[in-house]
């Protein structure tokens, strides 16, 4: 590991409270000065801070990964970018016992109250509101409960994918180059969303690349949207594959659910697995302590991809 990454893992893995993510903004601050990079913190809605170094609006491209941290959940996010149906089945199911276990849970307790207190017809009158008050705690635990420890690839890949970038950035490319920590993903992509809102005009044609959970996995997908798709041939000599990582870019038929999305000419890049039986490209684990794994082959490729993709760019 570089030593940012082993800083990052040993003082800054945890980035959900408001200390915690102010801790690793003045790191990250830090390190910008330390590495020739003027650098802000810019306020958003709903407190989010983005950490914004270099110059977003003459670079010729933008690296972003986000750097809040979720909660610690009992099951994990499974995402399948390339089987949308797959992922939509997941959610259902996962919704579903969102609601059925709080539920159940709850008129369990109130059948027993009324068998020791024969009162059916007075307890089970407040059900509906036990019920709604109980399902709202559950959700509010997939945002408010407690901080996830491990969080290797989401989204600890991505910030020590950038800050790596940024040290290895040729002298004569840093101005090319800009860096932009989102913050506040985890809640709904809430820190990219003002980000693309305020500063539409400056980076509409402007090529981003979104780092988000880059480190479990070795088959990387580059997910273009429809103004990126003019760089496709410059990303795929950028990002070529080698014996570590397969590559796979991708113009259609695929969707990432991160930053990407709020930018017009975006590109998600995530490190996903491969199923054995069904050849079905998923991502798991992020969101639960399992989220410990960490590829250091991986981000050192996309860091040198970066650097090439910049030196492309400027041509």
């Amino acid at each position: 590991m570089t030593e940012t990454t082993k800083t990052v893992f040993e003082k800054y893995q945890v980035r959900k409270s408001k200390k915690q993510r102010a801790y690793f903004r003045d790191y990250v601050v830090s390190k910008a000065a330390e590495y020739g990079y003027g650098s802000a913190v810019e306020k958003g809605t709903f407190g989010a801070r983005n950490i914004v170094v270099g110059n977003p609006e003459s670079a010729k491209v933008i690296f972003t990964a986000h750097y809040d941290t979720c909660a610690r959940l009992p099951f994990p996010n499974f995402i399948t970018p390339k089987n949308f149906s797959i992922y939509l089945l997941y959610q259902i199911v996962l919704t579903f016992l969102i609601i059925a276990i709080p539920s159940a849970a709850v008129l369990g307790v109130l059948a027993a109250l009324s068998v020791v207190t024969g009162e059916w017809e007075l307890i089970f009158g407040f059900a509906p509101l036990i019920v709604y008050l109980a399902l709202l705690f559950a959700m509010s635990m997939l945002y408010a409960g407690p901080a996830n420890k491990n969080t290797a690839n989401d989204n600890t890949s991505g910030v020590t994918a950038l800050l790596d970038i940024m040290r290895d950035m040729p002298d004569d490319l840093k101005a090319n180059a800009a860096f932009i920590f989102f913050d506040l993903e985890e809640m709904g992509l809430l820190g990219s969303s003002y980000y693309a809102s305020y500063h539409r005009s400056e980076v509409k044609n402007t090529l981003l690349i979104n780092f988000d959970c880059v480190s479990d996995g070795e088959h990387m997908i580059f997910v273009l949207k429809k103004g990126a798709r003019k760089y496709e041939d410059k990303i795929k000599t950028a990002f070529a594959g080698n014996v570590n990582v397969e590559t796979e870019v991708i113009t259609k038929g695929a969707f990432y659910p991160s930053d990407q999305a709020n930018f017009k000419c975006g590109v998600g890049v995530a490190a996903l697995k491969r199923s054995k039986r069904f050849g079905v490209l998923y991502m798991d684990r992020i969101h639960t302590k399992k989220d410990v794994i960490y590829r250091e082959e991986n981000i050192k490729f996309l860091k040198n991809g970066a650097i090439e993709l910049t030196k492309l760019m400027s041509e």
